[in-house]
């Protein structure tokens, strides 16, 4: 489909959303010409190819759903609710990250996908909204001392 599009669920980011102009920029902590990969959820792909299918070039749908223009058209994209005032494409981060967070999935890996200098940047920002991490913790261990037992 495009050559961003390295995997059926992998993306190759090149720039990103800056959080107050809503323009594309570079990427932060990245050299000219470097990329992080993320994950490309199957909805996301799919609303990509339609968009593609539709007429739009892969650039115009990757900007559709990427919300270039500080709209948000992506939520329109992906055919969910309408977006409400005020929430926009950066908000899709505070989606991702809680959520890859809360199922297991590693800080270190959830701040390279972020793009954060560090995990102290990651933890700082996320960890409020994964409160039962110790109640998950505590189950797992007390799961573990039964069967030792």
């Amino acid at each position: 489909m495009n050559i961003n599009v390295v995997a059926d669920d992998v993306y190759r980011v090149h720039e990103q959303i800056h959080s107050n102009t809503h323009k594309p920029a570079k990427l932060k902590h990245r050299k000219a010409g470097e990329f992080r990969e993320v994950p490309l959820p199957r909805s996301v792909k799919e609303a990509m190819e339609r968009h593609h299918e539709g007429g739009l070039s892969p650039a115009r749908s990757e900007r559709v759903l990427h919300g270039a223009d500080g709209t948000p058209a992506c939520a329109e994209a992906l055919q969910g609710p309408p977006a409400e005032d005020g929430v926009g494409t950066y908000g899709f981060r505070h989606y991702f990250a809680p959520n890859a967070l809360g199922n297991g999935i590693p800080i270190t890996d959830v701040a390279e996908w972020m793009g954060h200098k560090s995990i102290e940047e990651t933890y700082r920002t996320y960890r409020h909204l994964m409160p039962d991490s110790i109640i998950k913790a505590a189950r797992i261990l007390d799961a573990g001392l039964w069967e030792a037992a």
